[in-house]
């Protein structure tokens, strides 16, 4: 990325060294046991592939699972990639304010400031966010030696396996049907990307979108800022019942972004609901304790792990996240039982056939858009 006074944006280097720092060690397991964890995860990753294909009745380019590696990492594995992953995605926006700050008097000297305050913002974040995620189908990091990647440009599949530990741990289930378990919804994540092969770049063009129409005048963003902080605390009028509700993160948009961000919410919805439909149908016939895993996962899942949990995933707006679980299953689930699983498929065609937010929330809207117009 190109720099002013050898000072980026971002200082990513201590956004990792922060996150890796400050994030919580794993589950106790001795070296012996952690070789056998490694080891069962890539096994049901594997053999979780031909229960997806089969119930899904999707097939990656060329049948040989999009030759995407399966990578079973630790926390600070994951917060590695995910930083490669954010470095790839904003260069264009960063590129962009970077411009626009080597024009400003002392831009230079502002900017390496700005950056590590910005790195170590960052690497809380991810701290934060490193001990909750199970696992993740990454696509946007670049493949390197410690990050392979498709040879055909496709992404990885990371499963985080001490997060698995610890929550299997903490809902007392039995721990080879948890990781199993775990494995068929990831590996739902991958056979989406590598059976659609629009559906990266169809993303990636959205969320590019949504950056190109970000402000970039620092000044702007700090008054917008401002009122999304002062919303959140009730010290400024809300703009409306629904106002009152938004993380930051909605709260600093331009309405071309609202609409971007509808857009995306939906297929993200979609994915989300299609991975936990698919772990709920294969479950029964290969997870035998997986009516106990999925009633306590989704306590937990709702209920968060205590008041200063659930106050960060408002203000990040990790709630929205929890809804598009449940919002885009009952999507899935309701379209697969009116025209079965060859017809919800066509939600594959094309970006054009992607349920739209509404949709998500009334899928006969959606039966009647793609289906029943295509029959007339």
């Amino acid at each position: 990325m190109t720099s002013i006074g050898g000072a980026e944006m971002v200082d990513w280097n201590l956004a990792v060294a922060t996150a890796t720092r400050l994030v919580r060690p794993g589950p106790e397991v001795s070296r012996d046991e952690a070789r056998a964890i490694v080891a069962e995860l890539r096994r049901h990753a594997k053999s979780s592939e031909a229960h997806v294909r089969a119930f899904t009745r999707m097939t990656a380019a060329g049948d040989d699972g999009g030759d995407t590696p399966v990578l079973v990492v630790d926390r600070a594995g994951w917060i590695r990639a995910n930083v490669a992953g954010f470095r790839a995605v904003l260069r264009p926006l960063l590129d962009k304010m970077q411009e626009r700050r080597g024009n400003v008097p002392g831009g230079a000297v502002l900017g390496a400031v700005g950056g590590k305050v910005t790195g170590v913002e960052l690497g809380m974040l991810l701290s934060f966010l490193a001990s909750r995620v199970l696992g993740q189908y990454e696509t946007f990091a670049p493949a390197t030696r410690d990050l392979p990647g498709s040879l055909t440009g496709g992404g990885r599949l990371l499963l985080v396996a001490p997060n698995i530990v610890h929550v299997e741990r903490e809902l007392d289930v039995d721990p080879h049907d948890f990781r199993l378990w775990v494995c068929l919804h990831e590996e739902t994540h991958r056979t989406q990307f590598t059976a659609v092969p629009w559906l990266r770049d169809h993303i990636e063009g959205e969320i590019q979108a949504f950056l190109g129409e970000t402000e970039v005048d620092p000044a702007t963003l700090l008054e917008r800022f401002r009122e999304a902080v002062q919303s959140l605390t009730g010290n400024r009028p809300d703009d409306g019942a629904e106002g009152g509700s938004r993380s930051i993160v909605e709260l600093v948009q331009t309405p071309a972004q609202r609409e971007i961000l509808a857009r995306l919410t939906a297929v993200m919805s979609l994915l989300e609901g299609h991975a936990d439909y698919v772990m709920d149908g294969v479950g029964p016939e290969v997870v035998p304790s997986v009516a106990e895993i999925r009633e306590k996962f989704q306590r937990r899942r709702a209920s968060g792990a205590g008041r200063l949990d659930a106050a960060l995933r408002k203000l990040l707006g990790l709630d929205a996240k929890l809804r598009q679980y449940r919002d885009g299953e009952r999507f899935v689930r309701a379209v697969v039982d009116e025209v079965g699983m060859d017809g919800f498929n066509r939600v594959w065609t094309s970006p054009n056939t992607l349920p739209t937010k509404a949709e998500i929330a009334k899928p006969a809207d959606w039966v009647a858009r793609v289906h029943r117009r295509a029959e007339s």
